[in-house]
């Protein structure tokens, strides 16, 4: 069916069978892609040759990388009476009640793995310690700062969590790393699979609720809603310090509680804070607004807020570079830009303005949800450090550049019931300052926390379990339990050329002879997450070109696939004020600034808040963005 050109050698033997499913414009498309990946061009082109690039790419990947698992088995409704963001995620899309609500499958953005190998070949212990264990803390620069790690935990605990069995099993270290090991046994829960009744059999249970709806800090069901409100005036409960409350047990009060510390429980905060903030602009506005109208309002406008903190700030400074600059915002904008949205609106569709505010909803025929793919890709414990810097904020000892150091906390402190104690008494502003000004660790080899490889980890209710557990050898083992394919057949998977040597893969010998030792040469069983690790990274990128192109379909699809985002996208929805509020907000400084109107001019250089405080503010580029040249 697709178009092939003459040359045999153009396409790699192991594409041929999905380039020859296409449609004849889809496979000329790819064939376009795959020449530019060839040449390893897009990411050096102007930007809007690399816009075009990453569109076609896009375009690709909606058509063959969504997969959906279980049947559509919910209702129609009235979406007039649903013009809010329910407890549990029904209600979203316009013609079935349960797509997206918490309890759903989780998608698919390619089939299950079909290696011939193993659950523990090479030992999930083995990969952890030889390639993963920290040797040396490896910092990121000034590029992402310890905010950014925390924030990206934020956004997880508002998407996307597997149902777990009740089965428990023991992985043992075998004897060659045992010595090296934290934990020479843990024992865990298996996921749990659910019959899908489709083609798939079974999948895995959702959860959380996939929309970007802020349940980390509403909940993911009316229970844990209700736990959150206070019932007076639409707000949520905060402690008067600043941080969150904490119920008789020392759990903190907020929408998700599994698996805290102290700087995610800060971000929580803070944006109970700006919903707090809402609710009172509102109340203002709108007196006769009732609890519940404040409450779905406000809701509604501080979800948007942090979606598009995400999408326009926070993204830039993961993918810092002019292309993936210009490509969010006309994500958020469109190619016309945000001055010309404000003014006459999302008139033009999703390339000119935007994919907020389209006029409906657009899922590419596949039932909205977030994917094993995704989950995979966003395993990023490497980030986080071995101590956090506490940061002298005495008056007289004011310095944008160079803070004075005041003490360090092991991150074992930070964590759980105890954590939260002592995050309490560093406070909130010390904590916030803190953590802008220190680097988080880069997503390298030889880079992940090994006090996470002796982890205590929580239920759901945010208890501690009895077992540690070893995070680095768990999350190998998730990925080979969930069907997630290893690197090369994950490429193959989202149209990129498979690797064959190791050399194609990083050019760092002492990689190449580790890699060696745990996989051999058999390329094709090195695991996802270790190659997304080792992979030469583009200038500018903090994560792989591989994990990004799963970035690149499922960014866009949050946002087009919530009616919330799209039809509901208005006035009518968001009142006036809570829409202005929405537009007016660009970056999380502009959060901070609302609650801390001194703390970013007293202690941030940079330009956003996810970058490292004390280093210099982007450059003032005087030439227009889509008229830059290559890097």
């Amino acid at each position: 069916m697709g178009f092939y050109p003459s040359s045999s050698w153009f396409l790699h033997p192991e594409l041929q069978h999905i380039v020859s499913k296409m449609s004849y414009l889809d496979s000329f498309l790819f064939y376009i892609v795959d020449l530019v990946d060839k040449l390893g061009l897009w990411h050096r082109f102007p930007v809007l040759l690399g816009v075009a690039y990453l569109g076609i790419r896009r375009h690709l990947h909606q058509r063959y990388n969504l997969i959906h698992v279980g049947g559509t088995n919910g209702q129609r409704y009235d979406t007039d009476e649903f013009s809010y963001r329910t407890a549990d995620g029904k209600c979203n899309h316009p013609s079935d009640d349960s797509v997206g609500s918490q309890g759903t499958f989780i998608g698919r953005n390619m089939p299950p793995c079909t290696s011939q190998y193993g659950i523990l070949d090479p030992h999930p212990s083995v990969v952890a310690t030889k390639l993963l264990a920290r040797k040396r803390f490896i910092d990121n620069g000034d590029q992402f700062n310890v905010i950014a790690c925390s924030w990206i935990q934020f956004m997880i605990h508002d998407w996307v969590d597997h149902l777990e069995d009740t089965h428990q099993i023991e992985l043992k270290a075998p004897e060659e790393v045992a010595s090296g090991c934290p934990l020479k046994s843990f024992k865990f829960f298996r996921t749990k699979k659910e019959l899908s009744g489709d083609h798939h059999k079974s999948g895995s249970v959702n959860t959380r609720t996939p929309w970007w709806d802020g349940s980390v800090i509403y909940g993911n069901d009316e229970a844990g809603m209700r736990r959150v409100r206070v019932f007076k005036d639409g707000k949520l409960r905060i402690s008067g310090d600043g941080l969150l409350e904490r119920d008789e047990r020392g759990v903190p009060i907020s929408g998700d509680i599994r698996n805290s510390w102290s700087g995610f429980s800060l971000l929580q905060a803070l944006f109970v804070k700006e919903h707090n903030s809402v609710c009172e602009m509102l109340k203002e506005r709108y007196p006769d607004f009732d609890d519940e109208k404040l409450y779905r309002t406000a809701r509604l406008v501080t979800s948007a807020v942090i979606a598009k903190v995400h999408t326009i700030d926070w993204t830039i400074e993961l993918l810092k570079t002019d292309t993936l600059t210009a490509g969010m915002r006309i994500n958020w904008y469109g190619f016309l830009g945000k001055k010309v949205k404000d003014t006459i609106g999302a008139r033009f569709g999703p390339i000119l303005s935007g994919l907020v505010g389209l006029k409906k909803p657009k899922d590419h025929g596949v039932p909205y949800s977030l994917t094993e793919e995704f989950v995979s890709v966003y395993r990023m414990h490497c980030l986080l450090p071995d101590t956090l810097i506490l940061r002298d904020m005495s008056p007289e000892k004011v310095d944008k550049a160079n803070p004075k150091i005041e003490r360090e906390v092991l991150m074992t402190e930070l964590i759980g019931k105890e954590g939260g104690k002592k995050g309490s008494k560093i406070g909130f502003e010390q904590l916030l300052v803190s953590m802008g000004h220190q680097s988080c660790g880069a997503l390298t080899l030889w880079n992940y926390p090994n006090w996470m490889r002796s982890l205590v980890a929580q239920d759901i209710d945010g208890e501690d379990r009895p077992d540690l557990i070893d995070m680095a050898a768990l999350e190998i083992y998730r990925d080979r339990e969930r069907g997630v394919p290893r690197y090369n057949e994950f490429r193959k998977n989202l149209l990129m050329s498979p690797i064959s040597k190791w050399e194609d893969l990083t050019d760092d010998k002492e990689a190449i002879e580790a890699l060696r030792e745990v996989y051999g040469d058999d390329i094709e069983k090195l695991d996802l997450n270790v190659g997304l690790h080792a992979a030469k990274k583009i200038k500018g990128f903090a994560i792989s070109e591989t994990a990004f192109f799963i970035f690149l379909l499922v960014a866009s699809r949050r946002l087009e696939a919530d009616r919330f985002f799209t039809t509901d996208f208005n006035e009518k929805t968001y009142t006036k004020e809570g829409l202005q509020w929405v537009n007016t907000t660009e970056t999380l400084k502009d959060v901070i600034d609302r609650h801390f109107p001194s703390l970013t001019n007293q202690w941030m250089r940079c330009t956003s808040a996810f970058s490292v405080w004390s280093s210099d503010p982007d450059p003032t580029k005087w030439l227009p963005l889509y008229l830059r040249s290559a890097p």
